[in-house]
């Protein structure tokens, strides 16, 4: 029988990640980050990567990483969309990651990302979902020439994962490639495109296989951190409410106001039940694809409820650039059509169990 509750350590490595996040990831720092050219934290990221070894946790202790599972990352990421933090931990630790593990290579630059001494992306578009279709660029001559864009968090990666018109995933150094920055929603989880004209790239393995892998693991665990997202800001909206008075008495005793709250609740109770299975079956490979359908289909539409109706409920200080609310619900929305909407996820879901449309 699966088990989605937390466990002693699960919860032991929350309260850690929490506490790090909290030094390094407070809401002004964050959206002064967002105001300046250097939107990524680096700082944060070596706390996580490097102090606490957090980037290797996919990765098998012989290939240099930490040897856990997927529930010990949705943990990592239900704080991660918590702190709406600007570090590349979804794209590199889990979707670059989760490529390599795919190709069986050689295994050093796994290593160098298990350790956070490089940063990896894959250069497929942050919109397409698992088992889509991606653009490729053209493989000539042993280098490599197009032009990719919405690359997720591009402007910060070490390397990047190319997938090429012959079929193959290769590796670019960063240094090789010209980088622009996109203009983007969510400020804390940047676009770029990525222009190739040229690169020398080192072949990794098939390019399909490796990015349906990294796609659906990313999909899958995207989701705890939408739960993250959620969870904060219906926390602090009923936080608020019970301070604010109107009429002498607190905002939050009004009934139509507890209500809009109660059906919060439990949809951020059900996103959290779909989370941790999604992440159980990507532990286990059990089912984890209908899994993974089933929290994506739901996941979206719950959080860009639950930072629309913070942001309502917080009335006139929730509308200011000052109070960290736009970064939640920019973060939800941005994340409502990542690895696919959940119109493509439910999609998905009907062909996976064979439930064909009217």
């Amino acid at each position: 029988m699966t088990d989605l509750l937390y466990s002693e350590e699960e919860e032991a490595l929350r309260s850690a990640v929490r506490d790090l996040l909290a030094d390094h990831c407070d809401a002004p720092g964050v959206i002064a980050r967002t105001e300046s050219d250097a939107p990524h934290d680096l700082a944060a990221w070596k706390a996580l990567a490097d102090g606490m070894g957090l980037a290797g946790l996919l990765v098998p202790e012989d290939k240099g990483g930490q040897g856990a599972t997927h529930r010990e990352v949705a943990v990592v990421l239900e704080e991660l969309g918590r702190a709406v933090a600007p570090v590349p931990y979804l794209t590199s630790a889990v979707v670059a990651t989760e490529a390599l593990l795919a190709c069986e290579t050689d295994g050093g630059l796994l290593a160098e990302l298990a350790s956070g001494r490089r940063i990896g992306a894959l250069a497929v578009a942050l919109n397409v979902a698992s088992g889509a279709a991606y653009k490729v660029v053209r493989h000539e001559d042993g280098a490599l020439h197009g032009e990719l864009t919405g690359i997720a968090d591009a402007g910060a990666a070490d390397v990047l994962l190319v997938p090429a018109d012959d079929g193959g995933l290769y590796a670019v150094d960063a240094s090789a490639v010209t980088v622009a920055p996109q203009p983007s929603l969510d400020l804390t989880r940047p676009l770029a495109t990525v222009t190739l004209d040229g690169a020398p790239g080192r072949l990794l393995g098939d390019a399909e296989p490796a990015v349906r892998r990294a796609l659906r693991a990313g999909a899958g665990l995207l989701v705890s951190e939408q739960l993250g997202v959620a969870d904060w800001t219906l926390t602090e909206t009923v936080r608020y409410l019970k301070e604010r008075k109107q009429f002498n008495r607190p905002v939050g005793g009004f009934q139509a106001l507890k209500h809009r709250l109660a059906q919060l609740w439990l949809e951020v109770v059900n996103l959290r039940a779909a989370a941790r299975n999604a992440a159980d079956a990507l532990a286990h490979d059990a089912d984890a694809d209908i899994a993974v359908a089933v929290a994506q289909a739901y996941a979206g539409p719950v959080a860009v409820h639950a930072a629309e109706e913070a942001l309502q409920l917080h009335a006139g200080i929730g509308m200011t650039w000052e109070h960290p609310i736009h970064l939640y619900l920019k973060r939800a929305k941005a994340d409502s059509i990542a690895y696919g909407t959940a119109g493509t996820h439910r999609a998905r879901l009907a062909e996976l169990v064979d439930l064909q449309a009217p």
